[in-house]
Protein backbone atom coordinates (compact mmCIF):
# COMPACT_ATOMS: atom_id res chain seq x y z
CA UNK A 1 0.00 0.00 0.00
CA UNK A 2 1.23 3.30 -0.80
CA UNK A 3 1.75 6.60 1.60
CA UNK A 4 -0.66 8.15 0.40
CA UNK A 5 -3.61 5.58 0.30
CA UNK A 6 -2.35 5.07 3.76
CA UNK A 7 -3.11 7.94 4.96
CA UNK A 8 -6.42 7.84 3.11
CA UNK A 9 -7.15 4.33 5.37
CA UNK A 10 -6.24 6.36 8.69
CA UNK A 11 -8.27 9.49 7.45
CA UNK A 12 -11.48 6.49 7.25
CA UNK A 13 -11.02 6.78 3.55
CA UNK A 14 -11.05 4.70 0.50
CA UNK A 15 -9.61 4.91 -3.02
CA UNK A 16 -12.77 4.34 -5.37
CA UNK A 17 -12.80 2.68 -8.46
CA UNK A 18 -12.61 5.31 -11.25
CA UNK A 19 -15.30 6.80 -12.38
CA UNK A 20 -16.50 5.83 -15.85
CA UNK A 21 -16.52 8.88 -18.24
CA UNK A 22 -20.03 9.95 -19.17
CA UNK A 23 -19.20 11.09 -22.60
CA UNK A 24 -16.26 11.40 -25.13
CA UNK A 25 -13.07 11.70 -22.76
CA UNK A 26 -10.66 9.67 -20.71
CA UNK A 27 -11.07 10.26 -16.80
CA UNK A 28 -7.22 11.89 -16.45
CA UNK A 29 -4.34 12.28 -19.19
CA UNK A 30 -0.74 12.49 -18.30
CA UNK A 31 1.72 14.57 -20.58
CA UNK A 32 5.37 15.15 -20.22
CA UNK A 33 5.16 15.36 -15.74
CA UNK A 34 2.07 16.76 -15.31
CA UNK A 35 -1.54 14.53 -14.95
CA UNK A 36 -4.67 16.41 -15.88
CA UNK A 37 -8.07 14.98 -14.54
CA UNK A 38 -11.43 15.57 -16.10
CA UNK A 39 -14.03 17.05 -14.00
CA UNK A 40 -14.66 14.95 -11.58
CA UNK A 41 -18.79 14.33 -10.01
CA UNK A 42 -19.64 13.25 -6.50
CA UNK A 43 -20.15 9.92 -7.54
CA UNK A 44 -20.26 7.53 -4.90
CA UNK A 45 -21.34 3.96 -6.08
CA UNK A 46 -22.49 4.82 -9.37
CA UNK A 47 -24.77 7.72 -8.21
CA UNK A 48 -24.28 11.24 -6.64
CA UNK A 49 -26.01 11.25 -3.43
CA UNK A 50 -27.32 14.97 -3.37
CA UNK A 51 -28.38 16.63 -6.23
CA UNK A 52 -29.45 20.32 -7.10
CA UNK A 53 -28.28 23.47 -6.81
CA UNK A 54 -26.23 25.12 -3.80
CA UNK A 55 -28.16 27.48 -1.99
CA UNK A 56 -31.39 26.30 -2.94
CA UNK A 57 -31.51 22.18 -2.72
CA UNK A 58 -27.97 21.56 -1.26
CA UNK A 59 -26.97 23.09 1.72
CA UNK A 60 -23.38 24.62 1.59
CA UNK A 61 -22.36 21.88 4.15
CA UNK A 62 -23.41 18.94 2.48
CA UNK A 63 -21.76 20.62 -0.79
CA UNK A 64 -18.42 21.47 0.76
CA UNK A 65 -18.59 17.02 1.67
CA UNK A 66 -19.37 16.09 -1.98
CA UNK A 67 -16.44 18.48 -3.35
CA UNK A 68 -14.44 16.22 -1.02
CA UNK A 69 -16.06 13.28 -2.66
CA UNK A 70 -14.97 14.95 -6.02
CA UNK A 71 -11.28 15.32 -4.83
CA UNK A 72 -11.18 11.31 -4.02
CA UNK A 73 -12.67 10.69 -7.15
CA UNK A 74 -9.84 12.95 -8.91
CA UNK A 75 -7.08 10.95 -7.05
CA UNK A 76 -8.73 7.77 -8.24
CA UNK A 77 -8.32 9.23 -12.14
CA UNK A 78 -4.42 10.29 -11.61
CA UNK A 79 -3.67 6.44 -10.06
CA UNK A 80 -5.42 4.85 -13.14
CA UNK A 81 -2.44 7.06 -15.15
CA UNK A 82 0.53 6.95 -12.67
CA UNK A 83 -0.16 3.99 -10.91
CA UNK A 84 0.83 5.17 -7.55
CA UNK A 85 -0.19 8.35 -5.70
CA UNK A 86 2.77 8.18 -4.31
CA UNK A 87 4.34 9.75 -7.47
CA UNK A 88 2.70 12.98 -6.80
CA UNK A 89 5.04 15.77 -6.19
CA UNK A 90 2.66 18.04 -5.74
CA UNK A 91 -0.96 19.77 -6.55
CA UNK A 92 -0.39 22.66 -9.16
CA UNK A 93 -3.93 23.33 -9.47
CA UNK A 94 -7.51 22.57 -8.42
CA UNK A 95 -10.20 24.02 -10.29
CA UNK A 96 -13.94 23.21 -8.70
CA UNK A 97 -17.64 24.14 -10.37
CA UNK A 98 -20.42 24.89 -8.07
CA UNK A 99 -24.18 24.58 -9.23
CA UNK A 100 -25.40 27.39 -7.81
CA UNK A 101 -28.59 29.73 -6.82
CA UNK A 102 -28.75 32.18 -8.44
CA UNK A 103 -28.16 34.51 -4.83
CA UNK A 104 -25.64 31.94 -3.92
CA UNK A 105 -22.24 33.27 -3.35
CA UNK A 106 -20.22 30.66 -0.95
CA UNK A 107 -18.65 29.21 -3.65
CA UNK A 108 -15.09 29.31 -2.40
CA UNK A 109 -16.11 27.67 0.88
CA UNK A 110 -17.86 24.69 -0.78
CA UNK A 111 -14.59 24.12 -2.41
CA UNK A 112 -12.60 24.36 0.65
CA UNK A 113 -13.70 21.08 0.58
CA UNK A 114 -12.14 19.39 -2.16
CA UNK A 115 -8.65 21.74 -0.64
CA UNK A 116 -9.00 20.54 2.35
CA UNK A 117 -8.53 16.66 1.65
CA UNK A 118 -6.12 17.19 -0.61
CA UNK A 119 -4.02 18.90 1.92
CA UNK A 120 -5.02 16.61 4.20
CA UNK A 121 -4.33 13.56 2.30
CA UNK A 122 -0.97 14.96 0.73
CA UNK A 123 0.35 17.45 3.17
CA UNK A 124 2.51 20.52 2.09
CA UNK A 125 2.31 18.32 -1.75
CA UNK A 126 -1.70 19.46 -1.67
CA UNK A 127 -1.00 22.78 -1.12
CA UNK A 128 -2.16 24.32 -4.81
CA UNK A 129 -3.53 27.17 -6.80
CA UNK A 130 -7.59 26.91 -7.11
CA UNK A 131 -10.26 28.71 -9.03
CA UNK A 132 -14.02 28.31 -7.75
CA UNK A 133 -16.87 29.19 -10.08
CA UNK A 134 -20.09 29.35 -9.81
CA UNK A 135 -22.85 27.91 -12.50
CA UNK A 136 -26.01 27.53 -13.80
CA UNK A 137 -26.19 23.90 -13.80
CA UNK A 138 -23.49 20.56 -13.92
CA UNK A 139 -24.18 17.35 -15.52
CA UNK A 140 -26.57 15.24 -14.06
CA UNK A 141 -27.22 17.50 -11.50
CA UNK A 142 -24.18 17.42 -9.62
CA UNK A 143 -24.17 20.17 -7.09
CA UNK A 144 -19.90 20.65 -7.47
CA UNK A 145 -17.46 19.11 -10.40
CA UNK A 146 -13.56 19.08 -9.87
CA UNK A 147 -10.54 19.37 -12.11
CA UNK A 148 -7.10 18.76 -10.66
CA UNK A 149 -3.56 19.17 -12.18
CA UNK A 150 -0.57 18.01 -10.30
CA UNK A 151 3.03 16.90 -10.81
CA UNK A 152 4.21 13.74 -10.97
CA UNK A 153 7.61 12.43 -10.44
CA UNK A 154 9.26 9.92 -13.93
Amino acid sequence: MSAVEAKLAELGLTLPDVVPPLAAYQPAVQTGSYVYTAGQLPMVKGAIPVTGKVGAEVSPEQAKELAGVCALNALAAVKSVVGDLDKIVRVVKVVGFVASAPDFTGQPAVLNGASELLGDVLGEKGVHARSAVGVAVLPLDAPVEVEIQVEVAG
